[in-house]
């Protein structure tokens, strides 16, 4: 049961409350000032009724009015009681009261005042909002700002106020600057585009802004150009010519979207020549071929929007195209403009590079057909490549010149042009030596023979102050005199149109500049031989072989000796062999097989024989390794041809110590001769002396070619004895330690490693019995992988053969050949040393003859 009481106090008799408050009516009575206490009983009745909780609420601000717990939780309250009410409800206007009433004790709480402003936004009271939140900027100190201002500028935004909104966001920037690009955004959202673009130009002019979006200064560059270019009748405070080209002398890498901006703002502005006259300052100023494409593409675009509203217009006023003067006008400029793109093109590249040689080519070639821009595009050409900067032949623009006026009759002007190209100071000699020898073509095509020597010897007289061919220091018309180029060409004139002392003269002088190349001593050595000056000749060539080294002295001593000999033979023996001999000393391994092959063919034809063996056994030494096989065939044959067959054996010894990468190959060649000589234990000995440096299992040629030679001439015991030579060579090729050890990592997969990898965890054991125990098992794992093979037997002469077989036998080739197996030598290293596998066959009765028993 309830029981209600009233209290006795006489300044409160309407306060009614229930017996479960007495605690806590007790608990404020002993401590009133406590907020602890206030807040338990307020928790306690919070199911109670709104009026009961309200009066709650005010009986402890009465108390504690400074108490923001409680004035929070107090208006939190009343907001939620009346959040579901239409909002002309009287109940606002309490709750509105109470909020008035707390700002008098908290008006230094901005949770407070948030709260408050939110509410009355959503009462949708503006104007009251309006001055809330400014009485709220207007009591909070100015660090608690940052905390009112966004829920301000979202409250100017959801309403169509764009005057108020504009006036609250430049209070905004005051505090905050950086927030500029938010401001922007907003008015471009509400049309007013000239305030934006003042507000981005300040921005942009700004180098301390730094853009919370992470834009670039150049990227609001490009808002502001396109801002106010798209939109020239709303933006009227800004000069857009000079801010967009403010831009063009500050972002040189973007040139090309600044100028199509421009452009644009006076196209939209309706100033279409203006807008051309832009166009063609790009185009004429851009630096970079992308800024060019996007100028170029953006002015045909342009023409072809002029042709197309103007046919438009026509059609609408049902006048014909023929007709309109004006349309056929803008036909023709967008023709031009499309043909001029080439050219244009070219100027972009060579503004570039001012000194690019090719380009300048290329630009001429676009004005074919027209002589006079091909005469500007020349001049200046000329004018403008300065040679110690140019990319490619400059002196090729004055020839080029030259020719031009050459091609078209006007012989004068181009003798005049090349005059002059050789009193630039180029960069290198041979830009100038060309020009001298193009001067001489020049009289040469036209048939000026004396002109043209004229001007090549002038080209090549020594100048008053000389200087070194490589002397950057000194201009290049002081050492054009050392140029080849020129030298070589007056040589080919003096050689066709002058004497044989002049032509002597220029040579010679190119042998005492000490320019030659061998080409030239050996031009000047079949120029004096052709006059039938011999000796003259071979002096050209000492002189040649005096200029030059190794290697360069190899055609040079060639062409000599060949000449020397063909015009002596043996007449002059000693001093040929003194030109060899020279020739000789310091030859390169790589050259020294022609001298010594000529040296030996001379002896052979006119000297001794023996002599030649020399130079043969001299040139087995110095020729390359890779070589040497072939000069002991040479050798070898010589010596056969000259002395005989015999006399080769000391040869093939000394080849075969000779020769480190193919012994075996000589051994081969000498145990055949000596086979066709009849001398077979001579053969045998060579092929066993070979078969100890010939590993079985790589040299299968070489056994093979041992096994013939004595199934055709051997017997039994020659093929046991070869057999047992072939096992021991293997043996002693598979008890290298170093080798088996390589071949076991091999096979067992690892690249590096040690003998006792074979084995890991037995180090203790000996390594001869580790690679014995890994050499049998590999010989088991190969022996049983060996497919199986028909094993063939040697032959004998059986006792019981018939005469029928015995005349078959006689028609053999080699009666005492015997025929053996592919595998006999396998099954031979199958036996012990002491074993011999023999075939019981009968004996023949032709062997007994006579002495048979009838």
């Amino acid at each position: 049961m309830v029981v209600m009481a009233r209290l006795s106090r006489a300044e409160r008799p309407d306060l009614v409350f229930e017996e479960e408050d007495l605690p806590y009516e007790e608990e404020i009575m002993r401590n009133q000032f406590s907020v602890k206490c206030w807040l338990r009983y307020i928790e306690f009745k919070q199911g109670a009724s709104k009026p009961r909780l309200n009066q709650l609420y005010e009986r402890a601000l009465k108390l504690l009015p400074c108490s923001y717990k409680l004035w929070y939780r107090y208006l939190k309250a009343r907001r939620a009681q009346v959040k579901h009410r239409c909002v002309t409800d009287p109940a606002y206007e309490d709750v509105n009261n109470c909020h008035e009433r707390a700002f008098v004790f908290m008006h230094k709480m901005p949770r407070l005042w948030l709260d408050y402003c939110q509410f009355l936004m959503d009462q949708g009271r503006v104007t009251h909002t309006r001055r809330t939140f400014d009485r709220a900027l207007r009591a909070l100190p100015i660090t608690q700002h940052s905390r009112i201002w966004p829920l301000y500028l979202r409250f100017l935004r959801s309403h169509p106020l764009p005057e108020t909104a504009v006036r609250g966001y430049r209070r905004f920037l005051k505090l905050s600057p950086e927030s500029a690009e938010e401001y922007i955004e907003y008015l471009k959202s509400s049309d007013r585009l000239d305030e934006a673009a003042q507000r981005l130009a300040t921005v942009v002019n700004d180098e301390r802004f730094v853009s919370k979006a992470g834009k670039s200064n150049y990227q609001l560059w490009h808002e502001l150009c396109d801002l106010i270019s798209q939109n020239p009748d709303k933006v009227q405070s800004l000069n857009v010519d000079a801010i967009i080209r403010g831009g063009l002398t500050r972002f040189t890498d973007q040139l090309g979207k600044l100028w199509c901006s421009l452009a644009d703002y006076y196209i939209r502005s309706g100033h279409f020549e203006k807008a051309r006259d832009v166009y063609e300052e790009a185009i004429r100023t851009v630096m970079t071929v992308r800024d060019f494409t996007q100028v170029f593409d953006s002015y045909a675009q342009f023409e072809e929007s002029m042709i197309a509203a103007k046919m438009e217009t026509a059609s609408e006023l049902g006048r014909e195209e023929e007709d309109d003067v004006d349309l056929e006008l803008r036909l023709a400029r967008f023709e031009q403009l499309i043909s001029r793109r080439p050219l244009l093109l070219n100027s972009v590249l060579l503004r570039q590079n001012p000194h690019h040689v090719h380009e300048w080519h290329k630009r001429v070639a676009l004005h074919q057909g027209r002589p006079r821009e091909i005469i500007n595009t020349y001049t200046e050409a000329v004018q403008t490549v300065d040679p110690f900067k140019a990319t490619g032949k400059p002196h090729t623009l004055w020839v080029a010149f030259a020719k031009f006026y050459e091609d078209n009759g006007q012989l004068d002007d181009a003798r005049v042009i090349l005059e002059k190209a050789t009193k630039v100071n180029f960069k290198q000699v041979d830009d100038l030596a060309s020009v001298w020898c193009q001067c001489g073509e020049l009289e040469l095509r036209h048939e000026n023979y004396d002109e043209a020597l004229r001007l090549l010897r002038k080209a090549t007289a020594l100048p008053a102050r000389r200087a070194e061919y490589f002397d950057g220091s000194e201009p290049v018309q002081n050492r054009v005199y050392k140029s080849l180029k020129v030298w070589s060409m007056l040589a080919d004139l003096e050689e066709s149109l002058g004497t044989f002392q002049s032509t002597k003269a220029v040579y010679d002088r190119i042998l005492d500049l000490r320019i030659a190349t061998p080409q030239i001593v050996i031009n000047y050595a079949m120029f004096l031989e052709e006059h039938k000056y011999f000796e003259e000749s071979f002096k050209a060539y000492e002189r040649g072989i005096s200029l030059f080294k190794w290697p360069n002295v190899s055609d040079i001593w060639s062409t000599y000796l060949t000449k020397f000999i063909a015009r002596y033979g043996g007449r002059k023996l000693e001093r040929a062999r003194d030109l060899f001999e020279q020739a000789l000393d310091g030859c390169p391994p790589k050259y020294a097989k022609t001298l010594y092959l000529l040296y030996a063919q001379l002896e052979e034809e006119w000297g001794l024989a023996r002599h030649a063996m020399a130079v043969y056994e001299r040139a087995t030494r110095a020729v390359e390794p890779a070589q040497q096989y072939d000069m002991f065939n040479i050798y070898i044959k010589r010596a056969a041809e000259i002395y005989g067959v015999t006399h080769t054996r000391s040869i093939y010894q000394k080849a075969i110590e000779g020769l480190g990468g193919r012994p075996q190959c000589m051994c081969l060649r000498f145990a055949d001769m000596e086979c066709k000589l009849g001398e077979i234990d001579r053969a045998r000995a060579i092929y066993s002396f070979c078969s100890q440096i010939c590993d079985p299992r790589t040299t299968g040629a070489f056994w093979q070619t041992w096994k013939d030679f004595e199934v055709r001439h051997g017997n039994e015991d020659t093929i046991k004895e070869m057999l047992r030579i072939r096992r021991s060579v293997q043996a002693t090729y598979n008890t290298q330690v170093n080798f088996m050890a390589s071949q076991m990592l091999k096979v067992s997969g690892s690249a590096t490693g040690t003998v006792s990898d074979l084995a890991p965890g037995q180090s203790g054991m000996d390594d001869m019995k580790l690679l014995e125990q890994r050499a049998e098992q590999l010989a088991a794992e190969a022996e049983r992988d060996q497919p199986p093979r028909a094993q063939s037997k040697i032959l004998f002469v059986r006792s019981d053969a018939s005469r029928e077989e015995l005349a078959e036998l006689a028609q053999q080739v080699n009666p005492e050949e015997i025929q053996l197996g592919e595998d006999e030598d396998e099954d031979e290293m199958d036996l012990e040393p002491n074993e011999v596998r023999l075939e019981q066959q009968s004996v023949p009765a032709a062997v007994f003859g006579s002495l048979k028993e009838d």
